[in-house]
């Protein structure tokens, strides 16, 4: 039997995945300031250099903004530090001042199709997470997603239940990317885009094509559909 206790590395690793959820599930809301590092020692029975490790990796993912005397708080709509942000829909709908909420249409594990597997620079037959998804905002729908997630780089998809979170908002908040590629085009749209989306079919939209990755290779590529009349605004 093996009595070492664990490496600060992995105790550091157990409060950032926790502090991870508390953000998720809401417990710690953005603007919120968390408790300060000597209160979660005692909580994690761990050393004050070990809390401030994890706080700090936080902070660099820019879930926790932290400033001398001011103490932590979470971040207020968290950014990668990269040239694009990826938003997160609930926080748009929510922003726009509508009751957010989205339904799983479908979710499986599913042979990626070669266009796909050409997106995200995955060899043939590879295995991903395939969901579809609804956002809807004052129970209208607002975007629908078709989402493929890579599980060698998003580890633990499997456990997730989305129907709690959305896989945008559990993507923008767990793994943070290196590189992207999006491209925006328009389309009419068909008969699956017009019945989730309650329009007509034929219908001009707005549609967006991400891929995104990290040093696991590609992470999820998902085709986004908005709205009738949806509009980007873009800031400099």
């Amino acid at each position: 039997m093996n009595d070492r206790p664990a490496p600060s590395s992995s105790k550091a690793q157990a409060i950032v995945a926790e502090v991870r959820r508390r953000i998720v599930d809401r417990e710690w809301r953005q603007g919120d300031r968390i408790p300060d590092e000597a209160a979660l020692a005692i909580e994690f029975g761990v050393a004050r250099a070990t809390v401030n490790k994890a706080l700090q990796m936080l902070a660099d993912e820019g879930l926790l903004d932290r400033k001398r005397r001011a103490g932590t708080r979470v971040t207020v709509n968290p950014a990668r530090k990269a040239t694009l942000t990826i938003p997160i829909v609930r926080e748009q709908i929510e922003g726009a001042g509508m009751i957010y909420h989205h339904r799983i249409v479908s979710q499986k594990t599913a042979l990626a199709p070669d266009e796909v597997a050409q997106r995200m620079d995955l060899p043939p037959g590879r295995m991903l997470i395939h969901l579809q998804t609804v956002h809807y905002g004052d129970a209208k729908p607002f975007q629908v997603e078709d989402r493929w997630i890579n599980p060698v780089a998003a580890p633990g998809v499997e456990l997730v239940d989305f129907q709690r979170i959305n896989p945008n908002e559990w993507l923008v908040r767990n793994f943070p990317w290196l590189r992207a590629d999006i491209e925006f085009r328009a389309e009419n749209a068909d008969a699956r885009d017009a019945r989730l989306l309650d329009t007509r079919q034929g219908t001009a939209l707005l549609i967006l094509q991400r891929t995104t990755w990290n040093d696991l290779g590609a992470i999820t590529a998902v085709r986004l559909a908005f709205r009738p009349g949806y509009s980007l605004t873009a800031s400099p």
